[in-house]
């Protein structure tokens, strides 16, 4: 590094004896008699001396000249007598009005300087330039008033006009400017020297540049008006109102002749009426010609003494301080594309590149009928309006607004105190434009009102230039009264709500009926809630999924513009409603899980003993005949295969994730999202992307996921499941080929019931008898497997009595008895036959009751009426006898993620959602919906296991 790194010098560095050297970038000594030049790098001779020969640097011979000339030429190379003393710099000076000549008419250089007067006399009413090399004409003002090119007393001299002491001149202004965010006033050296001139040139002249620069200083003050004060805006006004003779500027009541257009007026209510009352008069449309979809902004410009500069169209990025392509600066203004750009500028780069301030008044051009090309005036809202207190540019009510037309983007200048040339000690830098589109209501061929520039201002107290930066922004935004579409949503909101409430309370009177209990208590008022929360869930999602899919196909499928998107502060009710839906739905959810988690599962075994064997009586070692054991790897297979189908879904989880995240960001379906008129899938490299609407972005996902899981749910059901596996169907043919029926209540008397012993007698046996008997009913040589005679129905859902339940718990008390406190258990070994002869009392008593043995007990077959299919519930309550409900819909996966596969759906698209509006990330969203998916199944299998080897006795190292 030492040897390719030298020292960090600049020209100011270097003194004022050594010049910057830019071959070496770096400071070099000055010969003798020689001094740093103005530039810093190369030397002049220093005063006294002249140029003998300069090859640039430090290449440069000095002289000292004579006595008797002791001053030095303009350029430097010669001596020369100077009658009229010398300059700091050893150049030759004359007084003022006259004019130095150094050479004669031929180019000859004279010995002698002179000093020429300028003839001030009516012949020809000259004076010496600023300069002070040549003499010209005098300012007009001075002839009018003197004759001549004096301006002595009484006459007034100010801002290098003349006026007569005897003419009507303005009141005398106030050269101050209030910068109010900092809380200084300052008089600034700009409004010192030209405020008087150009305010009294305006009012007895009509002087066109002089009245524009004075409404540009009353804009650098913020339009600030005071009845007790005659600063820029205060002489501007007395100006106004004392010209009204002169008459008014293309019919428009605010733009007098001969002064520029500042304000719309100070009357009550104005503003609303500028912007509300008429219509521009253009079509716009998202489909069509360049003039049907671009805004043409148009702005004519100003400097800061009152100059026209000429017409500035605003696709140049005349009004994004931010550095951009040309293809994203005038992407602002496509219309129907919401803008934004914002970034942090220094001051050293505003101080160099708005050096001096430009004005603009704001025009939107657009063709008339005769083809004739009109401007229509854009109004300017400023936030830092210093007008009066009875006006407030903050707020939405436009009543406080008064609206103004000029504005300019970094004013530089009133911030100087004395100097012009030195840096000013504040600076005002348009900090933040918007400019906003509203679109008429109820239109159908894309109306708007007058657009409206809002502007707001920051005041910088200059210090540190090169370390101190502002952040700037620019924006373009398009909205609608959105007030009409959110009453549809809280009348529907209402009505689905008050729909949700009457569903509930059916839902809470089935519980009530399948829990076996009549009587209203805090559990009934909870589980109300519940369902409540649920069906409300429901009822947000709902609205939120037809809301953004509604904002999607209209926003983006528009020719004439009919609709605008919300504005981001607009999107809060909606996203609250999303926010809603998800916390409902995770609370049904989870209640879901609890609930499944707690079933009372039992599988009933038929197979019988097959013969006798001979055992040995432990203790008496005697041996006895006894009926040969009944194999329990069947009901083990049987319970392996639940605890597999417990997590199974209508859809395939990760394949769904893949698929919404493959067409949202390889397909480019999220484009689709952006805030703009295009719907097109794809974006180009270079061009402008908008920013995302949380709306859209709603609309695009969920529309796409439940899209992929409706043709996920058709393709398993109509294809998979007919022509590969349907676990759900052959769970209930292992069942029967396994002679295992499952007893299943999911409330204290309501459940399901899977009739799963086989038609064949025994399951019990070899390959070759099983092939036997699958042949056997494959030719219909046996009888059906339903529960009832020559039915084929296998599945029940099942109301059974209290009594029923009683007896069930009884004996289920045995079964659970082993998680009791180890002091009431004689020994493990005594634990372990007390658990297997309540299971088999259980199996018995189940299998019995199938049967009608118990006719205290019994049970009745019959369909369930199709209004209770629809309202879910049960119209009959089973007093005496139990009842058992044909099923054909293998209903019994309700208690399974299967037969909600509805929650889970709806609870993953909330899920994805939130994690997507919160990080604006449809990847990390995928990823966490994933993650959340397995955790959850991780968690319902692994407790699901817990319960199912609980309730059924079986081991759980059996489960795998």
């Amino acid at each position: 590094a030492r040897g390719f790194s030298l020292p960090l010098q600049r020209p100011a560095d270097c003194g004022d004896a050594r010049y910057f050297d830019i071959s070496r970038l770096a400071c070099g000594p000055c010969g003798a008699h020689q001094r740093q030049s103005a530039g810093g790098s190369s030397c002049v001779c220093q005063p006294g001396y002249r140029m003998v020969s300069s090859n640039g640097g430090s290449s440069v011979i000095c002289e000292k000249c004579p006595e008797n000339m002791s001053g030095v030429t303009q350029d430097g190379w010669n001596c020369i007598t100077c009658p009229k003393g010398l300059t700091s710099e050893g150049k030759c000076k004359c007084l003022n009005n006259e004019i130095l000549v150094e050479r004669s008419i031929d180019g000859i250089l004279l010995n002698e300087a002179l000093c020429m007067h300028c003839n001030g006399s009516e012949q020809s009413f000259s004076a010496s330039d600023a300069s002070g090399n040549r003499c010209v004409r005098c300012e007009q003002t001075f002839i009018n008033v003197s004759k001549s090119c004096d301006c002595s007393s009484p006459n007034i001299l100010t801002g290098g006009l003349c006026f007569s002491a005897s003419d009507s001149l303005p009141p005398k202004g106030v050269a101050t400017v209030r910068f109010g965010q900092l809380g200084i006033t300052l008089t600034s050296a700009w409004f010192l020297k030209n405020l008087q001139s150009s305010a009294s040139a305006c009012w007895l002249y009509s002087n066109l540049t002089a009245c524009q620069a004075l409404g540009n200083m009353c804009v650098m003050n913020m339009n600030s008006l005071s009845s007790s004060s005659t600063d820029a805006c205060g002489l501007f006004q007395y100006i106004y109102v004392n010209t009204a003779r002169l008459g008014i500027v293309h019919s428009i009541a605010f733009w007098r002749h001969n002064l520029p257009w500042l304000y719309y007026g100070d009357q009550p209510g104005l503003a609303s009426q500028v912007l509300e009352a008429n219509h521009f008069p253009t079509i716009f449309s998202f489909k069509g010609t360049d003039k049907d979809v671009k805004l043409q902004f148009i702005a004519a410009s100003f400097d800061a003494a009152g100059n026209f500069l000429k017409w500035q169209n605003l696709e140049g990025g005349i009004l994004q301080l931010c550095p951009d392509t040309q293809t994203k600066l005038s992407a602002a203004y496509a219309f129907g594309t919401t803008y934004q750009q914002s970034c942090k500028i220094s001051v050293s780069k505003i101080l160099l590149d708005f050096a001096n301030p430009i004005f603009y008044d704001l025009f939107l051009e657009y063709n008339g009928d005769n083809g004739q090309q009109y401007l229509w005036a854009v109004p300017v809202l400023n936030l830092n309006l210093q007008y009066s207190e009875m006006f407030v540019n903050q707020g939405s009510n436009m009543n406080n607004w008064l609206l103004t037309r000029r504005f300019f983007l970094v004013d530089t200048l009133s911030g100087k105190e004395n100097d012009l040339g030195k840096l000013p000690r504040v600076i005002r830098i348009a900090s933040k434009i918007t400019i906003s589109i509203r679109l008429v209501s109820h239109t159908q061929r894309g109306t708007i009102y007058p657009p409206l520039l809002t502007i707001a201002y920051t005041d910088v107290l200059v210090q540190n230039p090169e370390t101190q930066s502002v952040m700037v922004s620019f924006s373009v935004s398009y909205e609608m009264n959105q007030s009409e579409a959110q009453i549809q949503t809280d009348i529907t909101l209402g009505v689905l709500g008050g729909l949700a409430v009457l569903w509930s309370l059916l839902k809470t009177a089935g519980w009530k009926r399948r829990t076996g209990s009549s009587i209203i208590d805090l559990q009934t008022v909870l589980k109300f809630l519940l369902f409540y929360a649920g069906d409300l869930a429901n009822v947000f999602f709902v609205i939120t999924v037809g809301t953004g899919i509604y904002w999607l196909v209209f926003f983006k499928a528009q020719q004439f513009v009919s609709v605008l998107l919300p504005l981001p502060s607009q999107e809060e009710d909606f996203v609250t409603y999303i926010a809603c839906a998800f916390s409902l739905k995770a609370l049904q959810f989870l209640q879901l899980l609890v609930s499944q988690l707690a079933i009372d599962i039992f599988f009933i075994d038929w197979e019988r003993p097959k013969g006798k064997v001979l055992k040995a009586v432990e203790g008496e070692g005697v041996i006895k005949s006894a009926a040969a054991p009944v194999s329990i790897w069947r009901t083990y297979f049987i319970a392996n295969e639940w605890n597999e189908i417990q997590t199974v879904r209508k859809i395939n989880p990760l394949f769904q994730v893949l698929a919404v995240l493959f067409f949202l960001e390889v397909v480019g379906f999220s484009n689709l999202a952006l805030m703009d008129s295009s719907s097109s899938l794809t974006r180009g490299s270079e061009s402008y992307i908008a920013p995302w609407s949380r709306i859209l972005r709603f609309g695009v996902s969920a529309a796409l996921w439940l899209a992929i899981a409706f043709l996920q749910i058709i393709f398993f059901s109509v294809f998979y499941e007919r022509f590969v596996e349907d676990k759900i169907s052959q769970f209930v043919d292992l069942c029967c080929m396994s002679n295992i029926s499952v007893f299943l209540l999911s409330h204290s008397c309501f459940g399901y019931y899977i009739h799963g012993r086989s038609v064949h007698g025994h399951a019990d046996t070899n390959m070759e008898e099983m092939n036997i008997n699958l042949k056997r009913e494959a030719e219909n040589l046996c009888s059906q497997r339903g529960l009832l005679p020559n039915t084929d129905g296998q599945t029940f859902q099942i109301s059974i009595s209290r009594k029923m339940r009683l007896h069930y718990d009884r004996i289920h008390e045995t079964l659970t008895r082993k998680r009791g406190p180890a002091r009431l258990l004689d020994s493990s070994a005594n634990t372990f036959e007390q658990s297997t002869r309540a299971y088999n009392t259980m199996n018995k008593f189940l299998s019995s009751f199938i049967d009608h043995v118990h006719k205290e007990m019994d049970y009745i077959v019959k369909d369930k009426l199709l209004l209770e299919r629809i309202l879910g519930m049960e119209f009959m309550e089973p007093i005496e006898k139990s009842i058992f409900y044909n099923d054909e819909g293998h209903s019994f996966s309700d208690v399974l993620y299967y037969g909600n596969e509805t929650t889970l759906l709806i609870f993953d698209v909330l899920f994805f959602s939130i994690v997507d509006l919160a990080s604006q990330s449809f990847v990390l969203a995928a990823i966490l919906t994933y993650l959340q998916q397995e955790i959850f199944r991780f968690i319902r299998n692994t407790l699901g296991q817990k319960n199912l080897a609980s309730k059924t006795l079986v081991d759980e190292r059996f489960l795998i």
